[in-house]
């Protein structure tokens, strides 16, 4: 069993659900059976985050780039977000979940905007923990929408730009009023970010796993957190500095 200093949990754990097709693949699977197979990992995560007390999870559940996908494959993938939606309202229900959607969700079909909409509304006043379901999202874009919307407020005479801190910018993300992620897991494998959280991820731990998305479960969660727990976040300082740090909020 993998052991948790429940103390020194994350706030936020951010994941890029990774090896859908190739856990397929490797099967002689349609990549849509992936895809299913990687229902059952979400919901290990949520639980394990719920009942530990992670405060926010981020999923990458669809990217922008992923529309380039074959049209039977991206018909599915929001066949299967719809029916998720669907059947785990009650979950969020009865466990206080909050749901959050980021990214561009006009180009979501209707019926999964409306159950976004619909599962949004009804869980808006959870206050056990934040989901957030970054669909139809790049980092690039996220960045740029937040630039347009700064733009338009210094035209409009709303804001001096020289005025604009960080904290300002990032109130105009899509992630405004929820706190850069302190863990990143990436499973499969690979060695990128992919177009996720670019500005978000600055200071964020990144940890790295073989294992394949629909493999990963709370076993697998746990080594993540206990990897986040062996790290010394310096966020440039030095390590004497942390330490002292360390020891002060311990006193």
């Amino acid at each position: 069993m993998v052991e948790i200093d429940p103390s020194r949990l994350p706030r936020h754990v951010a994941v890029i659900m990774d090896g859908n097709g190739r856990w397929a693949q490797q099967r002689g699977l349609s990549r849509l059976h992936g895809h299913r197979a990687g229902k059952e990992s979400v919901r290990a995560v949520v639980e394990a985050s719920r009942r530990l007390g992670i405060q926010y999870l981020s999923l990458f559940a669809f990217s922008s780039e992923n529309w380039h996908r074959p049209p039977r494959e991206v018909d599915g993938l929001m066949s299967l977000l719809r029916r998720y939606l669907q059947s785990e309202l009650g979950k969020m229900m009865k466990h206080h979940i909050r749901l959050l959607a980021i990214g561009n969700l006009s180009r979501l079909p209707p019926a999964v905007r409306r159950a976004l909409r619909e599962t949004i509304a009804a869980t808006r006043d959870n206050t056990g923990m934040t989901v957030t379901l970054a669909v139809s999202y790049g980092g690039r874009d996220d960045i740029v929408r937040a630039v347009r919307a700064v733009a338009r407020r210094v035209a409009r005479g709303e804001l001096d730009p020289e005025r604009i801190t960080q904290g300002v910018f990032a109130e105009h993300l899509g992630t405004a009023g929820i706190p850069d992620p302190d863990l990143l897991i990436r499973t499969s494998g690979e060695m990128r970010i992919s177009n996720f959280f670019l500005w978000q991820l600055a200071y964020t731990e990144l940890h790295v796993t073989d294992t394949l998305w629909p493999d990963f479960r709370e076993r697998e969660f746990l080594q993540a957190l206990a990897f986040f727990q062996q790290r010394q976040r310096r966020f440039g300082r030095t390590p004497a500095q942390t330490e002292r740090e360390r020891l002060r909020a311990a006193n």
